[in-house]
């Protein structure tokens, strides 16, 4: 009966609408409960009371993304399955974090992550690790948020001439609202929603799509293996897709991206304790490999449908899903990728704003350090920074727009990643070796490394008789800043 009234209705504007506004207020039912008697500690660290087990759950739409939400299935077509290994490569970076960092950053009881390099190297390492993180958050997370909207702008909002700056200024005030009180403890918790709305969209795509198809599982599974869509291992070490890189790319992708990420870590550090992160981080691994597994199962049962029903994908792979999903399957499929992706979006935004908001209040502005300034004015100054950012995404997802160069975009995407490689040497160098470098100099190491990797990376092919580089560059880029920091380093006292 249910399934026969959604047959019937349409995409209308007041449906998709109306859409939007439940699940808003699902959001700010959780923000109320959540953000009551706030003060400075629940924003950072949610007074770190959060049950292991939310954290871990919310991570999961975190650490996915609405990048991932569209990538990952298109990816399929090129990559086939063997981005199964980098999802294996990260349950052991995970398993380094918890049993490193976690403890670390427990014993040191920080609240940025990056005050760990102050203690160690110095000031400007310290400023140094903070910057790098914050241009790499800005750009990241305006991209992700970029794609999604964009997307809904391009198969929703533009048949109804609703300005793309309109809807990227309503979505963000949005996020600003739910997150400029509460921070880190409501995040925790919406981030449960969201996950939860992704991962039904998820399945009740492929179970519809599966329909339509009229197939079972398992011919649906000797199709896709057929059309080579499943393939795990690649053996060719020319590859990009070559098994060992994948492996130890997401290994090492894991460990920056989550370990020494603040919007990662600030969540862990608000657990009530170093057992209750470590279970945490553990859980959340194992559950990410079976999530990621559906976004690869969704991706192969997507081009079987476009093969079958002989529909060509024009443009990129990341346009498969929503072109299927809002042309050729009717308003139950379109809603349930429009409901997913607003559910993929919100956790790149408000995490983002909420780890660029504590990163500079304590390692820029040094809030938690002043003295002099009560914590209602602390406050004040945390509400100041929140709003700047917002605005900022603002500018930054609009020129995105505004280049209108979907190549271009990406390489600022790319380069923002390339800012991890100096963290890793950074940190990599603190842990596990006794040297000191010169403190000046550690910026100019950070800014070196990754331009030397961009035209390593630009020009492999001919460097390296036809190597391609692949997620490992991220590998070469922390070695590259090791090096130079052993050049720095300074000589020990007799």
């Amino acid at each position: 009966m249910l399934l026969a009234f959604f047959i019937f209705i349409r995409m209308s504007p007041s449906l998709i609408i109306t859409c939007f506004v439940l699940y808003s207020i699902l959001l700010f039912s959780i923000v109320w409960v959540t953000s009551r008697k706030s003060n400075n500690s629940t924003f950072y660290l949610g007074n770190k009371s959060s049950p292991w087990y939310v954290v871990a759950y919310g991570m999961i739409g975190a650490s996915l993304s609405g990048v991932t939400f569209m990538s990952v299935p298109g990816w399929v077509k090129d990559t086939q399955f063997s981005y199964l290994l980098v999802i294996i490569g990260y349950f052991f970076g995970y398993i380094v974090i918890s049993t490193v960092l976690l403890p670390l950053y427990y014993r040191m009881n920080l609240t940025s992550i990056y005050s760990y390099l102050e203690t160690r190297f110095g000031k400007y390492s310290y400023k140094s690790g903070s910057i790098f993180f914050i241009i790499s958050r800005i750009i990241g997370a305006s991209f992700r948020m970029f794609l999604v909207v964009n997307v809904i702008q391009t198969f929703v909002f533009d048949q109804w001439n609703i300005p793309f700056f309109f809807i990227v200024f309503a979505f963000l005030l949005l996020v600003l609202l739910f997150t400029y009180k509460g921070g880190i403890k409501t995040i925790v918790w919406t981030d449960t929603l969201q996950t939860t709305f992704m991962i039904i969209s998820v399945i009740t795509c492929i179970f519809l799509i599966k329909s339509d198809l009229n197939l079972s599982f398992t011919e649906i599974i000797d199709k896709a293996e057929s059309a080579g869509y499943t393939k795990i291992m690649f053996n060719d070490w020319h590859d990009k897709r070559y098994f060992i890189k994948q492996l130890l790319s997401g290994m090492f992708i894991s460990i920056v991206m989550t370990g020494l990420d603040q919007e990662m870590m600030q969540k862990n550090l608000s657990c009530r304790n170093i057992k209750d992160a470590q279970k945490n981080m553990i859980s959340f691994s194992i559950v990410l490999i079976f999530v990621n597994f559906l976004f690869l199962f969704l991706g192969a049962i997507l081009y079987i449908y476009t093969d079958m029903k002989g529909i060509e994908v024009i443009g990129t792979t990341d346009q498969t899903f929503p072109l299927v999903a809002f042309n050729y399957l009717g308003p139950i499929i379109g809603l349930s990728f429009l409901i997913g992706l607003i559910s993929a979006a919100y956790p790149s935004a408000d995490g983002a704003l909420t780890s660029l908001t504590t990163v500079f209040c304590i390692d820029i502005l040094g809030l938690n350090k002043n003295t002099k300034l009560t914590e209602q004015q602390k406050i004040n100054k945390r509400y100041i920074v929140h709003i700047a950012f917002a605005i900022l995404f603002l500018f930054v997802i609009v020129l995105y727009r505004y280049i209108n160069d979907q190549a271009i975009v990406g390489k600022l995407f790319t380069m923002a990643g390339y800012t991890y490689g100096p963290l890793l040497g950074l940190y990599f160098t603190g842990l596990f070796t006794k040297i000191n470098v010169k403190d000046k100099l550690v910026p100019l190491i950070c800014i070196t490394s990754p331009i030397i990797c961009y035209i390593l990376s630009e020009n492999s092919e001919q460097l390296f008789n036809g190597y391609k580089f692949g997620f490992e560059l991220l590998i070469l880029n922390g070695f590259i800043t090791f090096l130079g920091l052993l050049l720095i380093k300074k000589k020990r006292p007799n």
